[in-house]
């Protein structure tokens, strides 16, 4: 089974190897898709587990004992490109890649399957053209 989780770090959690643990205490295969984490401000991790439905069920209760927000990543973002205004604003807050704008058209992409759903974009556009697609 695999499951994508977000990881919110406060600043007093980032000292502690949770995803080293993860993977020696519960046998949980990870993979690490984006991570923001500063040692002293705290951050965002998107994780993708591998294992079988227990062993994943307990490494995320682990998590969370380590005082780490745990959220699915059961989502997907959403664009409306018809009134968009190209102006990248949100270009600089997608650390994943998958919003881009460069010559010569100047004119904003947005690749999905190079998106992790980090919902940053939500808050970066001045139009609020981009919306969670929640599912399953």
């Amino acid at each position: 089974m695999e499951k994508r989780i977000v990881l919110n770090f406060p600043a007093e959690s980032t000292q502690k190897p949770v995803i080293y643990d993860i993977v020696k205490k519960f046998d949980v295969v990870t993979n690490i898709l984006k991570a923001n984490v500063k040692g002293d401000q705290g951050g965002r991790m998107v994780v993708e587990l591998e294992a079988d439905a227990d062993r994943i069920r307990k490494a995320i209760k682990y998590i969370e004992s380590c005082g780490i927000e745990v959220s699915t990543l059961g989502s997907k973002i959403q664009w409306n490109g018809d009134l968009c205004t190209d102006c990248g604003t949100c270009t600089s807050s997608c650390l994943s890649g998958a919003l881009t704008i460069q010559a010569p058209d100047w004119k904003l992409k947005f690749n999905p399957d190079k998106c992790v759903a980090c919902k940053l974009c939500l808050k970066a556009c001045p139009l609020h053209l981009f919306s969670m697609d929640v599912f399953g």
